[in-house]
This record gives structure tokens, C-alpha cells and sequence, in this order.
């Protein structure tokens, strides 16, 4: 068990991880505001030029699908810390973590009726209730557990995308593109009602695109947790350098793969096989990130980075919802209506001041408060209690 030196620094470079992890988020979330045909069959025809054409395959190349996989796999590891604070405050674990997925799936739920229709949160507090059925697995167990379902998902839509082989048919026009252009040029009424009206559906659509995924990296994260990975410094900066020469190209080789079939021959069976092909190899290029990021920390330079994205992380769920707020009120109806009206050059050019400013925000708000609104809230359904919120 680390002293109470080394528990600072465990959380520090876990909380830096999860704010990195926003940075993907943001980089992937941001089209579904900004595109009105983004998760359509169809590419959106505004989106034409070679210079279009290349930013949305860098943006499908190194982040789509890849970083709800890093959240998904911290979340796993952060219920090891659930118990071991639950340990050291003599309380019950299940009936507090019962009472924080019914929270995290309450805020899901609002979030994706009010700002996000793709919203992950709901899914993730559903997940977590399997994850706690499971939490006597041993690490190997739970790690098994892991790679069938990847290996069965993976190979299942590979398999799906094999069944259309030689159909050329173009995919029909998807008329949802059009009544979401209606929402998020209108009223913020009719955004807000686009929103809640897409939100069951999307919770269907994510739990059979994300959901194995995400507890094939729950159960992972888990693993990890119990074996207290983060905590030995040699152990896992060996690894991630290993990881990092094995694990890396092929992680990179499969994402190859999606990236060229969702941008240039969307709808069609190479991208359900390149989906397929990237469920199975983009957990080795998240993990390829968290190695990375993991060395880099390691150094004189990037202590400072760790100790710059750790507020962030510190409020990821609050970051997460920001992001969402600020997204809408640029391409929705709650604000700018922005959508369709950037070029894809563009539309990935406001990630680095939204970015920005979130980091910004975090340290001036953990400065004087001890939580992050969203933190709080959840904090407060899982003690069951209201905790203290100023310093």
C-alpha cells in the first residue's frame, strides 16, 4: 500500500489521464454538433474539397472510438478506489455504489434530454451495475472476461459486414439529417425537443456499438485496479513501453482502416468490416495513448502537463457536460447555430480554445471549491448526505 505520498501521486497522473481523455471526447463529440450527417450512411456534400476530406479522416484516424475506451477503462479502475475508500470510511460498499450509478444514470439522462443526445453516462451507470455483480472476479477473470467480449464483438460485425460484400447499391438519403438541421437552426425549443426526442433510440444505438466495448474496458480498468497497476511506477512504464513497440502498429493499422472507410466509402460493408476490424485493435492504440501519456509524465516537462491536466480530470464528469453546453450554444439552437456553417478545418480549430478554456476553468474552480459541480452532486448520491462544497 503506497504511503500518503504515493496515493497523491497515483491519483495525480489517473486524474491527468482522465483529462486527457476529455481531449479526445471533445475532438469526437464536436461533430455531432457541428455535421448534420454525422453517424449517417451518407457523407455530408458540403464536406467535398481534399483539405475536408483529410480532416475528417485524421480526426476518424486518432480519435473516434478510441477515447471512450480510456474513460471506459479508468472508470473500471476508479471502482477499485470506491472500495478502498469505502474500506477506509468503515462503510458498506455496494448500497454507496448503488447509490452513485443511480445517480451517474440520472445525470445521463438529463444531459442527453437537455444538451446531448449521445450521451454515454446513462450507459455507463447501467454497465456499472454488471461491473458490481462481478467485483469478486479475480484479475484474471476479469480480464478474460475482456478479451471474448472484444474478440466476439469485433469479429461478430466483421462477420455482419462480409453478408453485404459486392452490394453497390449507394445507401439512401438519411432523413433524420434533415430534421436535425431543422432542430439546431431553429429554437432552442426545437433543439431541446430534438434532443429528447433522439435520446431512446441513441441509448439503443450506443449500447450495441459501444456497449461490449466499453465493458470489455470496464472489466480491464478493473483488473488493473485491483492490482494496484498505477501505483508501481516500474511496473507500468515497463509495460507501456512494451506496449508501446507491439501495440502501437497494429492498434494504428486498424484504425488506418476505419479512418479510410468512414470517410471515403461511408455506408457500405468496408466500413462495417473496418468498424469490426477497429473494435479489435482500438483498444491497443487507447492503450498505446495511456503508455505514452504514462512516459511522458515520467519526465521533468511532462510533470508539468500531468499537473496542468489533472484539475480537469479532477472534474471530468463537469468537463464532460461543459463541453456538451458549449458545443450546443455554438451549433444548436441554444445559441450560434453553427451547424453545417463550418468547414471541417474549422470545426476542429475550436478544440483547442474549448479545450483551453475548460483547463483554465478547472484550476480556477478547484481553487476555491473542493469538487466540481457535477462531482458533487454525485458525490452527494453516493454518500447519501450533502458533502461540503467551499474549501
Amino acid at each position: 500500500m503506497a504511503d500518503g505520498h504515493g496515493q497523491q501521486h497515483r491519483l495525480q497522473h489517473v486524474d491527468a489521464l482522465r483529462g486527457f481523455a476529455l481531449l479526445g471526447i471533445l475532438s469526437v463529440n464536436i461533430w455531432a454538433f457541428a455535421d448534420s450527417h454525422f453517424a449517417s450512411p451518407t457523407s455530408n456534400p458540403a464536406y467535398g474539397s481534399a483539405l475536408d476530406n483529410a480532416v475528417r479522416f485524421a480526426a476518424a484516424l486518432l480519435f473516434e472510438t478510441k477515447f471512450y475506451l480510456l474513460f471506459s477503462f479508468l472508470f473500471g479502475y476508479s471502482v477499485t478506489l470506491q472500495m478502498d475508500a469505502a474500506a477506509r470510511a468503515h462503510a458498506a460498499f455496494l448500497p454507496r455504489m448503488l447509490r452513485r450509478q443511480a445517480g451517474l444514470i440520472a445525470l445521463g439522462l438529463l444531459h442527453g434530454a437537455l444538451l446531448f443526445y449521445g450521451d454515454i453516462m446513462s450507459l455507463y451507470g447501467a454497465l456499472g451495475l454488471v461491473l458490481l455483480a462481478r467485483r469478486h472476479w479475480p484479475p484474471a477473470r476479469a480480464a478474460t472476461a475482456a478479451i471474448w467480449l472484444l474478440g466476439i464483438m469485433g469479429a461478430g460485425w466483421m462477420l455482419f459486414g462480409l453478408l453485404f460484400i459486392g452490394v453497390t447499391e449507394a445507401p439512401p438519403p438519411d432523413p433524420d439529417v434533415i430534421v436535425k438541421l431543422q432542430a439546431f437552426t431553429g429554437s432552442a425549443a426545437a433543439t431541446q425537443a430534438y434532443h429528447l426526442g433522439h435520446l431512446a433510440d441513441m441509448l439503443g444505438i450506443i449500447l450495441l456499438l459501444q456497449g461490449p466495448s466499453a465493458m470489455a474496458l470496464f472489466f480491464l480498468g478493473f483488473a488493473a485496479g485491483r492490482l494496484r497497476l498505477f501505483e508501481q511506477p516500474d511496473l507500468y512504464r515497463e509495460a507501456a513501453r512494451r506496449l508501446l513497440r507491439a501495440g502501437l502498429p497494429m492498434g494504428l493499422a486498424g484504425a488506418l482502416c476505419y479512418a479510410i472507410a468512414s470517410t471515403y466509402a461511408p455506408g457500405g460493408w468496408f466500413e462495417v468490416m473496418a468498424f469490426g476490424l477497429g473494435q479489435l485493435t482500438a483498444p491497443l492504440l487507447c492503450f498505446s495513448y495511456v503508455a505514452g501519456a504514462l512516459l511522458l509524465f515520467a519526465r521533468p516537462a511532462g510533470k508539468r502537463i500531468e499537473a496542468a491536466l489533472a484539475p480537469m480530470g479532477k472534474m471530468a464528469l463537469s468537463n464532460y457536460l461543459l463541453q456538451s453546453l458549449l458545443l450546443g450554444l455554438l451549433f444548436t439552437g441554444y445559441g450560434l447555430r453553427l451547424i453545417d456553417r463550418l468547414s471541417p478545418l474549422a470545426v476542429l480549430a475550436c478544440v483547442p480554445p474549448i479545450y483551453a478554456l475548460q483547463m483554465l476553468l478547472s484550476r480556477w474552480w478547484l481553487g476555491r471549491y473542493r469538487y466540481g459541480p457535477g462531482e458533487w452532486l454525485l458525490r452527494a448520491a453516493t454518500l447519501g448526505a450533502i458533502p461540503p462544497l467551499i474549501r
